[in-house]
């Protein structure tokens, strides 16, 4: 019943009420990166091969639609995507922290190449089986062709809500999110499975289970953050029993902008967490991170710190967010290991005994990739990913061809 489901549907069936990709050119700049993240609603901005970009005007008025048809289908590609973590990571280079507003005029090309294969082109005829194969193989955005009529077409071109290719055609991408949340609606087809403690499934990943202690500098986790956008996951903060106390996760950051980065530079994991806190950073770790910054002559980079430490997306975020908790799981608190950090977004865990479909549902409903695993206790075991969860289901699909 589950194959027939997947085989039976096509991938297009999730692009259904999706927005147009805005599409950056890989010749644009970090600079106009970050323009684009600040005035579109997705966490990522698509980057192209071709000269169509959100921010800039390489031609001097939209091309005509005989031009753009001119051009063979395959002229114009994805080729990665980018999204506000890896403009901060990038800022917090020490040479970049030094002269943040030369670093921002680099190419996007320097950023783009580690997330080449992490997007996949796909007809719209392909079954969502297919979809669930190339996730396996490592996408995690896949680039579905949109059908819309020439009026509409017309229309999105002239107002820049959509950006067209010399094929003529405007895209959208289906997420791991999408397939999951498919999945969850048709659970009752995979039975037993999605009821089977995650324990006994294989899915709790404790190879790339990544990790700082409270009072590390938030700088060791750059290259764990930048991971952990691959591996959809993000950073644990653990005391020294090695309890879960917290996370740095990037999709935090993502709601952030660049004036995170020299805090990210300069203050310890535990001091980071109070930072970004829902409530907007402590005046005390404003003051320590411009302080710091000059202490390690760095004074250039007060140049990003604006009014509000670089939170005030975030801050509007959280204001717009429900502060219940969530009926299918647990937040996890801090406990008394800071009076300092009080979360009003606290990270999400689950028990290895937890069921595969509750863990669903606590990724799902809190609009996260992950959610670790912790013991009762509060030491930290590892985490599932929605790469997990679809290795499940298509191990789940295999056996039963």
């Amino acid at each position: 019943m589950a194959v027939r489901l997947l085989s039976g549907h096509e991938v297009s069936d999730l692009c259904l009420g999706k927005p147009a990709l805005r599409s950056l050119s890989i010749t644009d700049t970090l600079a106009d990166a970050l323009s684009a993240l600040k005035r579109i609603d997705d966490t990522f901005v698509s980057v192209w091969n071709c000269n169509h970009s959100l921010v800039r005007s390489h031609f001097p008025s939209p091309p005509p639609p005989q031009e753009r048809c001119k051009a063979k289908e395959d002229d114009c590609r994805c080729v990665g995507r980018l999204c506000m973590l890896d403009i901060i990571c990038y800022l917090c280079k020490p040479e970049n922290l030094s002269a943040p507003a030369a670093a921002l005029r680099s190419p996007i090309s320097l950023l783009i190449t580690d997330h080449s294969a992490l997007v996949s082109h796909l007809e719209p005829n392909a079954s969502l089986l297919d979809a669930i194969d190339a996730m396996h193989e490592g996408a995690q955005n896949l680039v579905i062709p949109i059908q819309s009529s020439i009026s509409s077409r017309r229309k999105s071109v002239e107002s820049l809500d959509s950006i067209f290719h010399n094929n003529n055609r405007s895209y959208c991408w289906v997420t791991q999110e999408d397939v999951i949340r498919y999945l969850l609606n048709a659970i009752a087809a995979f039975s037993p499975t999605p009821a089977s403690p995650i324990n006994t499934l294989n899915v709790i990943d404790d190879q790339n289970l990544f990790a700082v202690n409270y009072d590390d500098p938030a700088s060791s986790a750059l290259n764990l953050l930048s991971l952990s956008l691959i591996h959809q996951s993000s950073v644990a903060i653990v005391d020294p029993e090695g309890k879960f106390v917290g996370e740095i996760s990037p999709f935090m950051l993502n709601s952030c902008d660049e004036a995170v980065a020299p805090a990210l530079a300069t203050l310890s994991a535990g001091d980071l967490m109070a930072y970004i806190d829902c409530g907007g950073p402590p005046e005390d770790l404003v003051q320590i991170v411009k302080e710091r910054l000059e202490e390690q002559n760095l004074s250039a980079a007060l140049e990003l710190l604006g009014d509000e430490g670089g939170l005030s997306s975030w801050s509007s975020f959280c204001s717009s967010s429900s502060e219940d908790d969530a009926s299918t799981g647990k937040n996890w608190r801090l406990g008394g290991y800071s009076a300092r950090v009080v979360r009003r977004s606290e990270a999400i865990v689950c028990y290895p005994w937890s069921s595969l479909v509750a863990v669903m549902i606590q990724a799902l409903s809190h609009r996260v990739s992950y959610v670790w695993v912790v013991e009762d206790d509060g030491t930290l075991t590892g985490i599932v990913t929605f790469e997990g969860m679809l290795k499940v289901f298509r191990e789940h699909l295999k056996s039963m061809c």
